[in-house]
């Protein structure tokens, strides 16, 4: 019974993630729709992909401090309920200036639910189940990839894009109510809360480096692991570029590799959900990485639809192998009482990195062919894959991937 109800709150929480998945992909195909509507530019649209790495560079500082130290539960409600009435102030905004000014606070809401929901799953779901929830959690993800922007498109095409984005606020409040059935995890005394200042956030800092410190193997795992797939991130940033202007697809041949990604990706997920208790942590990585590197660099020497689509297929199906390892092998390596800090403080190195790759590749494209821009990227990450698969598969690190109550591995850190 005590299991049922365990697998109970797992799946309501997987179905608060699942509507804030789905509707994130609903509120970006209307944007991007009412953005180039209102200008007619690309360059406006484009605009809208850097608003949210721009965002956490100047959030992700402070973040974490706030999250510790209160309830995770109560933070990711607070942000559904933020991004609802802010969605739904989108369609009355006059002009561009108001419509970015709310996209920085719905990206500042994602900011602090991104570091309190991944702290609130390893608090609620228990060691030994982590990896079949991350598993069945990529499952979500990948099935809101497919149906969040196909939902998007059905109803701005039946109603209209102010209204999609209304009901689209709808399914936030909607995920908000959910999280009132979930558990209070936190014990939290309000008298030792401290206050949110600056010389807070620079001891917090120094938590962070202190447990960075403490635990290099296990930075150096997330912080790789991060900066590879950074590679992938800077390639699908000149995706539609790429495929329609180097390989010659046109929009049809584009959108079908996309949804052909996205069940790649949902096949994936469905088998590892189903049978991840057969596949080692360490393997998952491992093969996930290399695997998804491998559909990159046959995406960078592709020449035909039919070939990208080869390629797009297992980088889509092995994905999601690789995101449900390494979150597994956050959850059970970062102790829950520094996660938001130490996690947001990674996703400001990621995001950072992210805006100068992007401008990088950006540049470099300009410079020589995006054809030979892309081949290296893919070649970087097939080297740097294999380079971090070695680090993983080294006999003497195994205890960091232990599954169960005790798969701390050698984490240490005196928390304050």
């Amino acid at each position: 019974m005590k299991n049922l109800k365990g697998w109970k709150h797992s799946a309501i929480l997987l179905t608060t993630i699942g509507i804030s998945n789905v509707g994130d992909f609903i509120h970006l195909v209307a944007i991007n729709i009412l953005v180039y509507q209102l200008t007619g530019s690309a360059a406006a649209v484009a605009g809208l992909w850097i608003i949210g790495p721009l965002t956490n560079i100047f959030t992700k500082f402070w973040t974490g401090s706030f999250i510790d130290y209160r309830s995770k539960r109560k933070v990711m409600g607070a942000t559904f309920i933020l991004r609802a009435l802010f969605i739904c102030f989108i369609p009355f905004a006059p002009n561009m200036l108001v419509i970015y000014g709310v996209l920085v606070v719905l990206s500042v809401g994602k900011a602090f639910y991104n570091p309190a929901s991944m702290t609130y799953v390893t608090i609620l779901v228990p060691a030994e189940k982590r990896k079949r929830f991350n598993s069945i959690r990529s499952l979500v993800d990948s099935g809101a990839f497919i149906i969040g922007p196909a939902i998007g498109g059905a109803l701005i095409l039946s109603t209209s894009v102010e209204a999609t984005l209304w009901i689209n606020a709808i399914s936030f409040l909607t995920a908000a109510i959910l999280l009132l059935f979930l558990p209070e995890k936190d014990d939290i005394d309000k008298e030792t809360i401290p206050t949110l200042n600056i010389s807070q956030v620079i001891g917090d800092f120094t938590v962070v480096q202190k447990f960075m410190k403490n635990n290099k193997y296990v930075t150096f795992i997330y912080v790789g692991f991060i900066m590879i797939m950074i590679f992938s991130f800077a390639m699908d940033a000149q995706e539609v570029v790429f495929t329609q202007q180097v390989i010659g697809l046109s929009e049809f041949e584009y959108s079908l590799l996309i949804s052909i990604t996205g069940v790649g990706s949902v096949v994936g997920a469905l088998l590892l959900s189903v049978f991840s208790n057969r596949f080692s942590l360490r393997y998952m990585i491992t093969i996930g990485l290399i695997m998804t590197t491998i559909g990159y660099v046959i995406y960078a020497f592709s020449w035909s639809f039919a070939s990208i689509v080869v390629g797009f297929i297992i980088l889509g199906f092995f994905n999601v192998f690789v995101n449900a390892g390494i979150m597994t092998f956050y959850q059970n390596n970062v102790p829950v009482a520094v996660m938001g800090r130490v996690t947001s403080i990674y996703q400001l190195i990621q995001s950072a990195v992210q805006v100068v790759f992007i401008l990088g590749i950006g540049v470099a494209a300009d410079i020589v062919s995006l054809r030979l821009t892309i081949v290296t990227l893919a070649i970087l990450m097939l080297l740097s894959s294999v380079i971090f698969s070695i680090s993983i598969l080294n006999p003497n690190k195994k205890g960091f991937y232990r599954e169960g109550n005790n798969d701390k591995g050698e984490v240490d850190i005196e928390v304050k």
